[in-house]
């Protein structure tokens, strides 16, 4: 069995990137550790929020009931605020994750490393999937940690297929509905979405999880603008688009296949 660390940029970012194979690791026997790098400040106000209650705090609630849907072992929160979208003033505010001293930042995660004796850590691509600062921040921080850790893990970036959701949208298309973006368009930071094909090393199949994934995403209600899309997909096409996940592991070239990585090597 194995102890994998996912970080992630703020709670609800698991739901949408690996419930799945968090479900599914856990399922199997694995500890599954959640790192939070920020609070999530800068994410939408809950309609059910509690008088008196900040958006960290009540996304802090919806990060517990989505670990408790997923059967993760601990979450830790490294307690950064949440810098906001790119170009926003919160970028560089003070206490922000994307203004932290990286070196700082990196001996934090390393040490959760070692407490765990962690097999695989999980971060995200080199632009964080779609450009978020935050998301740029934890591929960073991954590879800073990483090295840092009394015992190095396997690492691995969780990306999106660019080419699979692109063959989505042209079917989409076919069956007479005209999706509002394109995976091609440009993202937070001028670039497109996640990854090629060409650029991933694994295809994990999370079939399995499905209902662990929506639980997930249930929790994180408030994120509405999102989530509602997400959970408003019907079964068929929640299954198309949330029952594979894609990661690449550095200096492994590929091609992409299907596989299960979260084990030491």
């Amino acid at each position: 069995m194995s102890t994998i660390v996912f970080t992630h940029a703020h709670p609800d970012d698991e739901a949408s990137q690996t419930s799945g194979a968090m479900a599914r690791a856990a399922a199997e026997g694995n500890r599954v550790v959640v790192v939070f790098a920020t609070n999530g400040e800068h994410g939408e106000v809950a309609v059910d929020a509690v008088d008196g209650e900040s958006v960290a705090d009540h996304r802090r609630r919806e990060a517990e009931a989505s670990a408790r849907a997923l059967g993760l072992s601990r979450i830790v929160w490294l307690g950064y605020a949440d810098s906001g979208m790119t170009g926003w003033e919160q970028n560089d505010a003070e206490g922000s994750f994307h203004a932290a001293d990286l070196d700082e930042a990196a001996r934090r995660l390393a040490g959760v490393l070692d407490e765990e004796d962690a097999d695989v850590l999980v971060g995200y691509d080199w632009h964080g999937g779609y450009g978020h600062p935050d998301h740029v921040k934890v591929h960073a921080l991954v590879h800073a940690a990483a090295p840092l850790a009394r015992r190095t893990p396997r690492l691995l970036e969780s990306t999106m297929n660019r080419d699979e959701i692109r063959r989505v949208f042209e079917a989409t298309r076919q069956a007479g509905v005209e999706p509002d973006w394109n995976p091609d368009d440009p993202m937070d930071d001028g670039n497109p979405l996640g990854e090629p094909e060409s650029a991933i090393t694994w295809q994990v199949d999370v079939s399995g999880y499905l209902r662990h994934r929506r639980a997930s995403m249930e929790a994180h209600r408030s994120q509405a603008t999102d989530i509602e899309q997400f959970l408003g997909m019907s079964d068929d096409v929640f299954a198309m688009a949330f029952g594979t996940e894609h990661y690449i592991e550095p200096g492994d070239d590929g091609p992409m296949r299907p596989g299960w990585p979260f084990t030491l090597r």
